[in-house]
């Protein structure tokens, strides 16, 4: 009788990770994708990323956001982002045929208290609605 083994490689996922599918593959400036998460661990520090997903018709190599955070017990604060995603011979992502990700570090949240944070992104390119982005989300991990 033949004995088959299976190995699966997981990559773990230290606090948080959401995406939210852009309708329509055409992210107007007025879906303002949301986020909450908890943190409970407040003795180390946490990196905050921007996850995207476009296709390779994407018309640009960067993309403006405003994120807007609020810790808890806080008030909510908002902050502009320029953000490169490619140089002029290749996109700065791992790609699939023609879908590319990335996972750009946006900021250190150092000093934080337990509780809810909230947080909010937006598009601020002078396209709208900014055509061939896929997915947006963010990801929370512990500083490395």
């Amino acid at each position: 009788m033949p004995c088959v083994l299976f190995f699966f490689s997981c990559t773990t996922i230290d606090l948080y990770e959401k995406d939210v599918t852009i309708p329509g593959f055409k992210w107007s400036n007025n879906f303002k994708p949301e986020f909450t998460f908890a943190i409970k661990d407040t003795t180390v520090p946490y990196q905050l990323f921007l996850v995207l997903r476009h296709n390779d018709r994407y018309n640009y190599n960067n993309i403006w956001i405003n994120l807007y955070s609020q810790p808890p017990g806080d008030t909510l604060h908002k902050a502009a982002f320029e953000l490169p995603l490619a140089t002029n011979e290749k996109w700065l992502a791992t790609g699939m045929d023609d879908i590319y990700e990335h996972r750009i570090k946006l900021t250190d949240l150092q000093y934080l208290k337990a509780g809810l944070y909230h947080f909010k992104l937006e598009q601020i390119m002078r396209e709208d609605p900014l055509e061939n982005v896929m997915d947006v989300g963010l990801r929370v991990e512990k500083k490395q």
